[in-house]
């Protein structure tokens, strides 16, 4: 395993990082099964593990902690928060009162002291980056947690966060996380750029769109029920033409789709890290194998082909939106303001 340097921390880090948020009841609950898939990729060189509280309400980093009891020195711990663990409205966000409860919540669920990244999940905005910033800083100071970073940010929130730590003497955000795959490239726009710019390190998450690069959703083919349930974009038309194009070129190559994909995400100078989110330790052997794949220049230039630099063809349902694409009332002027315009 050819290891990377995690942006500026120092830290040494896997290119491809296991992602834990199917474990649990959202997707394998066999305990054991998933603690299995741990150890097969820990000894095969994995060594970044990603999971968040929100993740099966805490499930999946308890399990991971079942894992990595006795390698924790081993492993490079990443979790994250923000997103609703209860029924009171300030149990989520990235509030300091929420943040500082948060925190220790995961560390008794993972059965560690520190975890080695800290991720906002999402922006919130509700809440001054610069009160997120200083109750992170005093995590960091109080051993807590080892760095911080961001997912599913913006560009212009991430610059903002940059020029607060900066103005406030507070810790740096060092590492992003967005969606980066052959269908959305979206992120090559502005995002990737900007954490090269602040030498902040990327861990992108779905490089295989959700499940649409496994080569199991083809257009005409009905895809599996739960996952079409939870991702309304296996019916794209467009994800599906171009899923079709991509299965081509990989058999035109002689690589798996799936191989195809992560290889292409790792190509990127701005990305460190791949999360594969594997269910069974079948999945995960097979995108493990993808470590050997290298594309030249020319079937990247085929890929351009499909799919332009900086193109989202469709959208995750994951993704973020900005509140004002998501509630009509923050872009529109008042009625009577327009009438009297």
């Amino acid at each position: 395993m050819q290891y990377r340097t995690l942006g500026r921390t120092g830290i040494k880090v896997s290119p491809f990082a296991l992602g834990a948020m199917m474990f649990g009841p959202v997707g394998n609950p066999d305990h054991d099964d998933s603690v299995a898939i741990v150890h097969r990729a820990l000894d095969a060189g994995v060594n970044f593990l990603d999971t968040a509280d929100f993740y099966s309400h805490g499930k999946s980093e308890e399990i991971v902690a079942k894992a990595i009891a006795g390698r924790r020195d081993d492993v490079v711990l990443a979790t994250k928060f923000h997103l609703p663990m209860g029924q009171d409205p300030n149990m989520r966000g990235n509030s300091r009162r929420w943040i500082v409860r948060a925190v220790e919540d995961s560390l008794r669920r993972l059965g560690t002291d520190h975890v080695d990244l800290y991720q906002v999940h999402r922006p919130d905005p509700d809440t001054d980056v610069e009160e997120t910033l200083s109750a992170l800083t005093d995590l960091v100071r109080a051993g807590k947690v080892r760095a911080i970073g961001t997912s599913s940010f913006p560009a212009s929130e991430i610059v903002e966060a940059q020029w607060v730590s900066e103005r406030r003497g507070l810790e740096r955000f060092r590492t992003e996380q967005p969606t980066y795959s052959l269908l959305n490239r979206g992120i090559e726009n502005e995002v990737l750029p900007v954490a090269q710019r602040y030498g902040m390190g990327t861990l992108v998450y779905s490089p295989l769109a959700g499940g649409m690069l496994t080569g199991r959703v083809r257009r005409g083919q009905a895809p599996d029920v739960n996952r079409a349930a939870m991702f309304r974009y296996f019916g794209d038309e467009r994800r599906l033409e171009a899923v079709e194009q991509f299965v081509a070129l990989a058999d035109e190559v002689g690589v798996k789709l799936t191989h195809l994909a992560l290889a292409f995400v790792l190509a990127h100078p701005g990305v460190t890290s791949a999360i594969l989110g594997p269910r069974t330790r079948e999945q995960l052997d097979d995108l493990l194998a993808a470590a050997d794949v290298a594309l030249d220049d020319a079937v990247l230039d085929r890929i351009d082909a499909i799919v332009a630099p900086g193109e989202d063809v469709g959208l995750l349902d994951m993704q973020y939106r900005t509140p004002a694409v998501t509630d009509a009332a923050l872009r529109r002027r008042p009625l009577a303001a327009r009438s009297a315009a």
